[in-house]
C-alpha cells in the first residue's frame, strides 16, 4: 500500500515546466540547471513558501547563479569524501566514526547541497554493498559511531531501513547510530507511528535534523519532531549559514529558540561548503562569528550551536569561536569578557593545588604562554 509520504513525493514539483506553471519561474532559464542538479519541492515546502525569493524559495528553487563558475567553488567533492571511502557507500574519516550513504534520494534538493555531484540520481544501497559495509565495520573495532546519510536515509521504506539498522546493531562494538535527515522539516508525513515504533527497537538512535529558517517550523513539523522525541530519539539540528536566507543574528536567534521549543537541540551552524554551483550562498566567516556573539548570553546556552567549517580537502569539522572572550591568561589569572563587554578576573589555582593535580598544569601554562603576551594585562577596576 502506498503511504501518504510516498504520495507527497509523487505530487512534488520536479521538472521545469511544472515549476513554471506553479511558481512562475521561466522553464527556459532553469531547464539546463535542473538537468544537472535535480529539482524536488514537496507539497509541504511549497505551501511554506510565502513570497517569491523568500528564505524557503532560495533554498529549493533553481537559479541561474548555479551555472556560474567560481574558482573557489570549482570542486564537485570539496570534502574529499570519495578519497576517504574504503568501500562503496562508506566514508571513514574520523578514527571512531563512519558515514553511510543509504540512498541518493532526498525529500527536497537543496540548491546549496554539499553532495550536488550525486544526490538526486537513482541509487539506493544494494544488499551486496550493505554486506561490504557491515564486513568493513565488523573488521574495524575502533568504529563505535555511524551516521546514516545520503541523500536522506528516511527516503527508503521502513523494511529496508530496518534491515540496515538490524545489520548494524548486530556488530558488538558499534554503539551509536545516527540518522542525518531533512525529512521531518520538509516531508513531515514520513514520520509515522510505524516508523517511530521500529526505530525504538534499535536504541541508542539519534537524529541530526536540518533547519535553516524559523519559517520552517510549522505545526506539522512540530508534530513530527514530537513523535520522534516521544520515541526516545534525541534530536539535534544542523544549519547552513546562507547569504540572504539566515545570515542575520535576529533570524538565527529566532530559529534556535523555535527549535528548542519543539525539542530539537541546536548543534552546528556550518559555513557553506565550497561546492560547485553554490558560490552565491556563501558568506564571510565574520558573519558567522557575529551571529555566535549575538547568541551567547542573549539567549539560553542550549540555543547556541557550534560554528564550524568543514575543512576543504577532507580536514574534518573545525569549530570557530569568537576570539575576544579570553583577554589575558598567565600563571596567576585569566581575564574574560562577557556578552555585555564587561571584564572579569578568574584566579588561577595556587602552586599547592597544582601539585595535587600535576597532569596538564604545566602543559596548559606552556600552551597559553604566548597568549599572555598578546594582550594588555588586566587590572581590577
Amino acid at each position: 500500500m502506498i503511504e501518504q509520504w510516498q504520495k507527497d513525493i509523487k505530487d512534488s514539483i520536479d521538472d521545469a515546466e511544472t515549476l513554471e506553471k506553479v511558481l512562475g519561474v521561466p522553464a527556459s532559464e532553469v531547464r539546463e540547471i535542473i538537468e544537472k542538479y535535480p529539482l524536488r519541492i514537496t507539497p509541504h515546502v511549497l505551501k511554506t513558501i510565502q513570497t517569491k525569493g523568500d528564505a524557503l524559495w532560495k533554498q529549493v528553487v533553481p537559479s541561474v547563479d548555479e551555472g556560474q563558475e567560481d574558482a573557489a567553488c570549482a570542486s564537485e567533492d570539496p570534502l574529499h569524501e570519495a578519497e576517504d571511502s574504503p568501500v562503496p557507500n562508506l566514508v571513514h574519516r574520523y578514527p571512531d566514526r563512519v558515514l553511510l550513504f543509504v540512498t541518493n534520494q532526498c525529500p527536497i534538493y537543496c540548491r546549496f547541497c554539499t553532495r550536488k555531484r550525486f544526490v538526486g540520481s537513482p541509487g539506493t544501497i544494494t544488499p551486496t554493498e550493505l554486506k561490504q559495509v557491515l564486513d568493513y565495520i565488523s573488521a574495524h573495532t575502533e568504529i563505535r559511531d555511524i551516521i546514516l546519510s545520503g541523500g536522506d536515509p528516511l527516503m527508503v521504506v521502513d523494511m529496508l531501513l530496518e534491515r540496515i539498522l538490524k545489520g548494524l546493531r548486530a556488530i558488538p562494538h558499534l554503539e551509536i547510530i545516527r540518522l542525518g535527515t531533512r525529512v521531518p522539516g520538509t516531508l513531515p508525513s514520513r514520520i509515522t507511528e510505524n516508523l517511530c515504533q521500529m526505530l525504538k527497537q534499535y536504541h541508542p538512535v539519534y537524529m541530526n535534523l536540518h533547519f535553516n529558517h524559523p519559517n520552517e517550523i510549522t505545526p506539522e513539523v512540530a508534530k513530527a519532531c514530537g513523535m520522534l522525541a516521544d520515541a526516545g530519539i534525541p534530536l539535534g539540528s544542523q544549519t547552513v549559514l546562507l547569504e540572504g536566507v539566515n545570515d542575520d543574528p535576529a533570524v538565527m536567534k529566532q530559529l534556535m529558540q523555535k527549535l528548542l521549543a519543539i525539542r530539537v537541540k541546536p548543534y552546528y551552524i556550518y559555513q557553506a561548503d565550497l561546492v560547485q554551483g553554490t558560490h552565491h550562498f556563501r558568506t564571510r566567516v565574520e558573519k558567522g562569528l557575529k551571529i555566535i556573539s549575538a547568541l551567547r548570553g542573549h539567549t539560553s546556552g542550549m540555543a547556541v550551536p557550534h560554528l564550524v567549517i568543514d575543512a576543504p580537502g577532507g580536514g574534518g569539522k573545525v569549530a570557530i569561536l569568537p576570539q575576544d572572550t579570553l583577554l589575558y591568561v598567565d600563571d596567576d589569572q585569566a581575564v574574560v569578557k562577557n556578552y555585555e563587554g564587561k571584564r572579569f578576573r578568574y584566579p588561577q589555582p595556587t602552586a599547592a593545588q597544582e601539585t595535587e593535580s600535576p597532569s596538564g598544569a604545566q602543559e596548559n601554562t606552556e600552551l597559553f604562554k604566548g597568549l599572555a603576551l598578546s594582550f594588555v594585562p588586566f587590572h581590577d577596576e
